[in-house]
């Protein structure tokens, strides 16, 4: 059975860190480009971070560059978002998906075109005082 199981979220200061991890299974990610994306109450899905299969590229949005880093470790089939500096606008529920890289032709397209086969239920980020 196909499973993503998001962890990591929680409530955090502005300013503060916090550690996605994104554990599969039933998939293999070694053949799919994955990425991070949120969805905020009333606002449609934004592609965070993506990073490829072939040679770790990476592609974060521009509202995140310099504070989000995503990573992947294929071996224990897991993807990371490591976030820094938050902002309250970080504030939504962060799930992980998953593309066969075939269907790719940049990462960069992944994430933009909001772009996902499957896809975990999330976990809530929230930044608040």
């Amino acid at each position: 059975q196909l499973q993503f199981v998001e962890s990591g979220g929680g409530l955090v200061q502005p300013g503060g860190s916090l550690r996605l991890s994104c554990v599969a299974s039933g998939i293999t990610l070694d053949y799919y480009a994955v990425g991070w994306f949120r969805q905020a109450p009333g606002k449609e899905h934004e592609g965070v971070s993506c990073i490829s299969s072939r040679d770790g590229t990476t592609y974060h949005a521009d509202s995140v560059k310099g504070r989000f880093t995503i990573s992947r470790d294929n071996a224990k089939n897991t993807v990371y978002l490591q976030m820094n500096s938050l902002k309250p606008e970080d504030t939504a529920v962060y799930y992980c998906a998953a593309v066969p890289r075939r269907q790719l032709t940049t990462i960069q397209t992944m994430c933009v075109m909001t772009l996902r086969t499957y896809w975990g239920q999330g976990t809530q980020v929230t930044v608040s005082s």
